[in-house]
């Protein structure tokens, strides 16, 4: 199998603190891979330095075969890297379709001005991207729920919604963090099946637990 992501000698300092201490591991392309450790360890952070929330203070992120640990987020989302929080964090006003066509915005190209005079190129792709957003709730069995406000969902739901909002931004990798904290017996055995469906599409998984 093909490595593609890649953590050597990955460590981050709080101060006197050393969160994370030279970390090595490879994930596998198509591989579902737990981080695994009590709280505290430093497996969130280890998350931020993936993602370019924080910047490693020693060590590299080699992403499918590129450094990216110097590339700031949204670079990071456009390379195919998508994450999850551990603590929900929804557009809670806005409706479950809203929250995930969000997630779509760092797929469009159409600038300011091509929206403003509503273009046919922009109305197209804004078409897509509903279709795209649609489609992704209909993964995660969010659908019927799509004109929902995020507050209203159940909170299991909620954890779905975030999914089907990184999914949305069209990822190679996901990383999910602790996905199923909060679930009940049942909404966890149905996001056991969701995280084995996005393998089957192609997408690596990362998760914490």
């Amino acid at each position: 199998m093909t490595t593609l992501l890649s953590l050597k000698k990955l460590t981050k300092r709080f101060g006197g603190l050393v969160a994370v201490d030279h970390v090595n591991f490879d994930v596998e392309a198509g591989s579902i891979v737990g981080l695994i450790g009590p709280n505290g360890a430093g497996k969130t952070t280890v998350f931020n330095l993936i993602t370019g929330n924080y910047r490693p203070d020693e060590g590299d992120v080699i992403f499918d075969g590129r450094s990216i640990k110097t590339l700031p987020t949204h670079q990071i989302v456009s390379l195919g890297i998508a994450r999850t929080f551990q603590t929900i964090r929804l557009f809670q006003k806005l409706a479950a379709i809203e929250n995930v066509l969000a997630g779509c915005h760092c797929r469009m190209q159409s600038g300011s001005l091509a929206a403003m005079f509503r273009t046919p190129a922009q109305r197209r792709e804004e078409q897509e991207a509903l279709q795209t957003a649609l489609k992704e709730l209909e993964f995660v069995g969010l659908q019927s729920q799509a004109d929902q406000l995020a507050e209203n969902l159940s909170y299991g739901n909620q954890r779905l919604l975030e999914i089907a909002r990184a999914l949305a931004t069209q990822p190679r990798f996901i990383i999910l963090d602790e996905p199923a904290g909060g679930m009940n017996n049942q909404e966890t055995a149905a996001l056991i099946q969701t995280i084995r469906n996005i393998r089957d599409r192609g997408i690596t998984v990362l998760l914490i637990e």
